[in-house]
């Protein structure tokens, strides 16, 4: 179902043309509307309820309208530039992340995040949205973000992340030579209790499996491109260090800063259903002008 298909955006309003709907033994119109928003467009029940209490669904003959797009200002306040966008519309936002900087404010540094400069692009066009981000990158991994335009997309979206519905694939240069026979790291990550910021593998940690593809073997450096089955925090970064081949420029996990002062990681695509028509998108990130000249020095080197 394509987007077009599915509904049309009027001001505020998603406009939606449910068609001939089979009646319920106990109601009428309004009652098989609510079990086609909820069974065939399958709609966050807890937002049908919440629009249903505020007078947000509406009929008129054939057209079903649901009060999805509410002006809605930012806690984040418009401050730096505005990222690049790698795909937006009504519901969902792609932006890529730099690398520096942090995707939200933890309150330690002054410095613009992604969530600033996202609501820049919203406050340059005179727009009132405040998306949220559905996922984390860590300050030092540059990739795509994805963004959830309004509280439809924000539930379903979250729904996905939860169950392991969005994709994401990353590539890494790491020291040493990757075996092509490295196929999957499946080991758990718990904290290490020496370090604050550091995780470790850990037999009581929680269940991480890391799935790997060796792309070029480099001069004493690999690149890979890996998927993860789970999300835990660094996942990555400790996964490959535990496999004897930390990233590049990943100091906090054994890594060499010689040539890059931060981990050489980078998320290269981003695939989620959309939150209205269930359609497959595929958001593609190229790499940072900076990898390829790392890459190029490490092939001459």
């Amino acid at each position: 179902m394509s987007l077009k298909s599915a509904g049309q955006r009027r001001g505020e309003w998603l406009e939606l043309m449910p068609g001939r709907l089979p009646m319920p033994e106990n109601g009428g119109r309004y009652e098989a509307v609510m079990a086609w928003l909820q069974e065939e467009l399958a709609a966050p029940p807890k937002l049908l309820k919440t629009l249903e209490a505020e007078g947000g669904i509406k009929l008129a003959g054939d057209r079903l309208r649901l009060l999805v797009f509410p002006p809605k200002q930012s806690s984040f306040a418009p401050i730096g530039t505005p990222p690049e966008i790698l795909y937006e519309d009504d519901f969902c936002l792609v932006v890529h992340k730099p690398v520096g900087v942090k995707v939200h404010p933890d309150g330690e540094s002054r410095e613009p995040t992604l969530a600033n400069q996202v609501c820049a692009i919203y406050a340059e066009r005179g727009e009132k949205v405040a998306p949220l981000h559905i996922h984390r990158l860590d300050e030092y991994t540059s990739g795509p973000v994805l963004y959830a335009k309004n509280a439809y997309a924000q539930l379903k979206l979250d729904a996905a992340m939860a169950h392991k519905e969005i994709s994401r694939v990353y590539v890494a240069l790491v020291q040493g030579t990757v075996s092509p026979t490295l196929r999957i790291i499946d080991e758990p990550i718990g904290r290490d209790r020496h370090h604050n910021q550091r995780r470790r593998v850990s037999p009581s940690g929680q269940r991480a499996v890391t799935h790997i593809e060796l792309v070029e073997t480099l001069n004493q450096a690999s690149l890979v491109r890996l998927t993860l089955e789970t999300g835990r925090t660094h996942q990555i970064r400790v996964h490959l260090s535990y496999a004897g081949h930390p990233l590049l420029g990943d100091a906090l996990y054994g890594g060499s800063t010689k040539l890059l002062p931060y981990q050489a990681l980078h998320g290269e695509s981003l695939t989620f259903a959309h939150p209205l028509t269930g359609e497959l998108i595929r958001v593609d990130d190229p790499w940072p002008q900076e990898w390829h000249r790392l890459r190029k020095q490490l092939a001459l080197s």
